[in-house]
């Protein structure tokens, strides 16, 4: 792979990599605002400029520039090599780039932060960005001067609703574009665009129209100054008291990669910011995405219910004893969850193949929904490919709904609420009917759903922020998910109760720690007697 030196440093590229790009992907930040990797490069804000040493035989580009001589009393000529912008620049063998190791270069860029703060308001105190504003931190590493401008600052509109979700400050913009870019090249709704010129420019929306979609998120991610912030995080938060996961999305089976930002103190989760992973989501987020941040605290199922009322874990794993003692193996049903982790599924499918001796397997999750070409993905569970893989001959929920009809299964150990069932006028109330001529119904979920309200005894478990977990995407890559929070209430992993659950019962469950499960769930084979289990279409809802 050719190379060449930043600063020494020698950096490999790709045929057609910009120098700025090459540097990004070896972890080295050459200080830039608009530029950004998966957004064409404008090279208007002249941050990112280098000098580059000619090759051998040929001469250095000069510029001539005034320079104040106090001894002359006035200004003299004086050649700089030509600094270039790294965003623009393509990689080159041999190629030397002088950054930091260049007084040139940190003279040029002292001068674009001096140029960009001689009209931004020090709002840094209120400002949503403060903590991770990139105009804060290359002050202090490229700056750290006084303001020399007297006169009055140019003022711009002030927390203008650009659109349901997104306000914007004209005052802090330092218009790098990244925004009008995103809409344009990514979102493909052009919705932005900059008006005026020099200290008067601001961004604005297309008269007519609001900034609205599924990723106007990103045009708040994407701003490297806090002059867009969305409603949904604004005045929450300061981030230095937030802690970060490195997570997965559960909005849909695209399996985005997410940053999920915590706060300790309180063990709440505030937000999610993309991750980037070029080969799952390149550097975004759908809106839907990052605000299902919020389900690691509504709709949650935090202590145990027998008959519908809140009891003990010991009173209720007792309850789910008493209802399958000398149950025939052919009458009992698991449920699988494409909601939950590939460690939670695993337990089940163990417990019911190797314990309970059942062959009626079952998988449900949420009905499908809204897609697009961009991320978002029709199925809006995490991990329906993990359950196919663990279990290939899974039947649908619908299929539950006919053995329970018929008589064939009378007993059900689920794991998940949630059901295709759930938001669907049809399916629902014969899903209920269903459900209530079970003889036990035992559910180990984390969200409330049609599951875990029709549960004889219902226990609960941990959601995805508060345990570490494996999710298959689409596409069939295994993903890690990280603790965040605390368990909240008496929940815990889904693994660990399934564990108690088949304890409760007198079998040897007896994996106590994450890492015996996922050591097992590597070595395991798929579903015991495949060739047994009913075959049914490849998909958990119906």
């Amino acid at each position: 792979m050719p190379t060449f030196t930043y600063d020494g440093k020698t950096i490999p590229f790709e045929p057609g990599e910009t120098i700025i790009k090459a540097a990004y992907r070896q972890g080295i930040e050459i200080p830039h605002y608009c530029w950004h990797p998966g957004l064409s490069a404008p090279a208007n804000c002249r941050m990112c400029l280098v000098e580059i040493a000619p090759a051998a035989g040929q001469r250095a580009m000069m510029l001539d520039v005034l320079e104040w001589d106090a001894s002359l009393n006035d200004y003299r000529p004086r050649q700089k090599p030509k600094l270039q912008p790294a965003c623009q620049i393509p990689a080159a063998e041999g190629m030397q780039v002088k950054g930091d190791s260049s007084d040139n270069v940190k003279e040029a860029r002292k001068g674009v932060q001096e140029f960009l703060l001689l009209n931004h308001p020090v709002d840094c105190p209120i400002c949503d960005q403060s903590g991770e504003c990139k105009l804060q931190d290359y002050w202090l590493e490229h700056g750290q001067y006084q303001k020399r401008m007297r006169d009055e600052p140019i003022h711009k509109p002030k927390a203008v609703r650009f659109g349901p979700s997104i306000v914007y400050d004209g005052e802090r913009c330092v218009m790098c574009t990244r925004c009008i870019r995103f809409m344009d090249e990514v979102a493909k709704d052009p919705v932005l665009d900059m008006r005026e010129r020099g200290n008067l420019n601001e961004i604005f929306v297309a008269p007519g129209r609001e900034l609205t979609g599924h990723y106007t998120f990103m045009t708040e991610h994407v701003c490297p100054v806090g002059a867009l912030t969305t409603v949904d995080f604004r005045f929450k938060a300061r981030v230095w008291f937030l802690r970060t996961a490195k997570t997965v999305c559960q909005g849909c089976a695209t399996g985005c990669n997410a940053h999920l930002d915590y706060d300790p103190r309180y063990n709440k989760v505030y937000r999610y910011r993309p991750r980037d992973n070029e080969q799952v989501n390149a550097y975004w987020m759908c809106d839907e995405g990052m605000l299902s941040y919020k389900r690691a605290h509504e709709d949650r199922v935090v202590d145990p219910y027998v008959k519908g009322s809140v009891s003990a874990m010991k009173k209720a794993l007792a309850e789910a004893k008493s209802y399958f003692e000398a149950v025939p193996g052919e009458t009992i049903a698991v449920v699988l969850s494409a909601q939950h982790s590939l460690e939670d599924n695993w337990a089940l499918r163990e417990l019911a193949g190797a314990y309970l001796g059942t062959r009626a397997i079952y998988a449900t999750g949420l009905p499908e929904g809204y897609h697009d070409t961009i991320l978002i993905h029709e199925d809006k569970n995490p991990n329906t490919r993990g359950v196919l893989e663990l279990a290939p001959g899974v039947r649908p929920f619908s299929s539950l709904l006919d053995d329970i009809e018929a008589g064939r299964v009378t007993h059900v150990i689920a794991l998940g609420g949630e059901t295709p069932a759930d938001a669907s006028a049809e399916l629902g109330p014969r899903a209920k009917n269903a459900l209530e001529r079970l003889q036990a119904l035992v559910t180990i979920a984390a969200h409330d759903g049609l599951l875990a309200r029709a549960a004889h005894v219902l226990l609960p478990a941990a959601s995805w922020a508060e345990a570490s977990g494996t999710y298959v995407n689409a596409k069939g890559i295994h993903q890690v998910t990280e603790k965040a929070i605390e368990p909240q209430g008496v929940s815990e992993p889904g693994w660990k109760l399934v564990a108690d659950v088949g304890q409760a019962l007198g079998y040897d469950t007896s994996w106590t720690k994450l890492k015996q499960v996922r050591a097992r769930l590597t070595s395991a084979p798929t579903v015991p007697d495949a060739a047994a289990v009913s075959p049914s279409r490849p998909q958990v809802t119906p």
